[in-house]
């Protein structure tokens, strides 16, 4: 048994002073001011700092196969380095070769998944329609734990599918109880403008951005919303980068439709000048789908996080080192797409959010676990802080300052995003499973400690 003792507990909905008691099984048992620990039971000191449910990152993608090349963070990697930096949950994408059964895609990357020190689940992409897709997303809802189904309008002649067949899979997902969440670009116009941009010598990471503008993702975005709306099936926006996306959004929900938003801390943070570094390496970093815009976005990504209309904040994490990135030397469009970030994610959003003065503490809870828990029905085992639920906790230290360098991180990566940031707000301690896990710069993650957690359909409740 672990007590957490002397620790001010902030939640998506209050913040208070008491101690937490968890049990051998790994859940709360017990929280109330003044706790007296049972005999043998092991103490946290948590004075001075504030004790909120662990981070959920609900868009990761682990040793993934893209772009020719394989995403350089496996399972146990990527999420020891969420646990380092508060997380303590992952959801990963499955994503099946065009024709391949979605339920042996699945099986395979349970078993890639079973080195993971943290625990995680799976949304499933649908790149192809047949009979046997029907049939397997129904048994990835009824037996695999799967309540998320991932759609590309992106990335054309790969994993991009057409309108008819999102349109098929959205309303198979309805019948199911399933949330269908998409990326939103416009592969079409992407294709279309990367080989003007070729044919006018334009090769450089600096081409990306200008391959994908805004509009493109407004436009799918809102084309997504009108699609997910013929029956009503909840759709779930990854990575919204632009204002177009943020008002398609925002407008859907007025009219009472289920659509949720995603934020990645990194579109909060950076803009698209990024691309113009002389240094092509240092560019190429950055290159990643949907890019970085000009910084206007940025206010309207705050925004909608602040007013509710975004919910969640991930990273997509993806990993590729800068070897990896050098594929792409003479043809911008051959950069393997992605970049690091789930170590990074709390303590960006605590300093940019909450230091700033734009986010409270409890609003941080809420887009960093609690939002994500609820929206894919792990809530209560998951993203809030009672008994019975899971003992994935974080203590955090709001006004501890680093300055943020690779070599001190743990991601199987050899550059940040965030190199030479100083940060205020971070993981001191992390408690996954009612273990301390992470302490002072200590990591003790243990390879295949990770569970696999499954998700009931929506709507259907979960108890503890």
């Amino acid at each position: 048994m672990l007590m957490i003792k002397g620790g001010t507990i902030v939640t998506a909905e209050r913040r208070f002073r008491a101690d937490i008691l968890c049990d051998d099984a790994g859940r709360i048992a017990e929280i109330g001011p003044d706790l007296a620990p049972p005999t043998g039971c092991a103490l946290v000191d948590a004075g001075g700092l504030l004790v909120m449910p662990g981070g959920i990152d609900p868009h990761t993608h682990m040793e993934m196969p893209f772009m020719g090349t394989t995403a350089s963070d496996d399972f146990f990697t990527g999420t020891a380095a969420g646990l380092a930096g508060g997380t303590t949950s992952i959801i990963d994408f499955v994503i099946p070769e065009q024709g391949r059964s979605l339920y042996d895609a699945w099986r395979d990357w349970r078993r890639k998944a079973e080195k993971a020190a943290a625990d995680y689940g799976f949304h499933v992409a649908v790149t192809h329609w047949n009979a046997q897709v029907h049939e397997d997303m129904g048994r990835l809802v009824t037996e695999g734990g799967v309540n998320s189904f991932k759609h590309f309008m992106a990335y054309k002649n790969a994993l991009m599918i057409d309108d008819t067949v999102f349109l098929r899979s959205m309303q198979r997902a309805r019948e199911l109880g399933a949330l269908c969440t998409v990326h939103a670009e416009n592969g079409d116009a992407i294709a279309f403008l990367q080989a003007q941009l070729l044919a006018q010598g334009e090769t450089g990471p600096q081409a990306h951005p200008l391959s994908r503008p805004p509009a493109i993702e407004g436009e799918a975005a809102q084309r997504a919303i009108t699609l997910a709306a013929l029956d009503d099936t909840p759709l779930y926006v990854v990575h919204v980068s632009t204002e177009e996306a943020t008002q398609a959004i925002a407008a859907a929900r007025l009219k009472g439709l289920r659509v949720y938003g995603e934020v990645l801390p990194q579109h909060l943070v950076f803009d698209e000048s990024v691309y113009r570094d002389s240094d092509w390496l240092k560019a190429a970093r950055h290159v990643m789908s949907p890019p970085f815009r000009p910084q206007s976005h940025q206010n309207s990504l705050w925004g909608g996080l602040v007013s509710g209309q975004l919910q969640t904040t991930a990273t997509d994490h993806c990993c590729f080192c800068q070897d990896q990135k050098l594929r792409g030397r003479d043809d911008f469009t051959r950069i393997p797409n992605g970049v690091p970030g789930i170590e990074e994610r709390m303590s960006v959003l605590w300093h940019h959010g909450v230091v700033s003065g734009r986010l409270s503490a409890e609003q941080f809870v809420a887009i960093t676990s609690t939002n994500t828990a609820r929206i894919f029905n792990l809530y209560p085992r998951k993203g809030c802080i009672a008994p019975g639920a899971d003992a994935d906790l974080v203590l955090w230290d709001p006004s501890a300052s680093r300055n943020i360098t690779a070599r001190d991180l743990h991601q199987n990566v050899d550059y940040t995003l965030y190199e030479g940031m100083t940060l205020t707000g971070q993981a001191k301690k992390t408690i996954s499973q009612g273990v301390v896990v992470w302490e002072d710069g200590i990591l003790r993650a243990e390879r295949g400690k990770g569970r696999y957690v499954k998700r009931a359909p929506l709507g259907q409740a979960r108890s503890l």
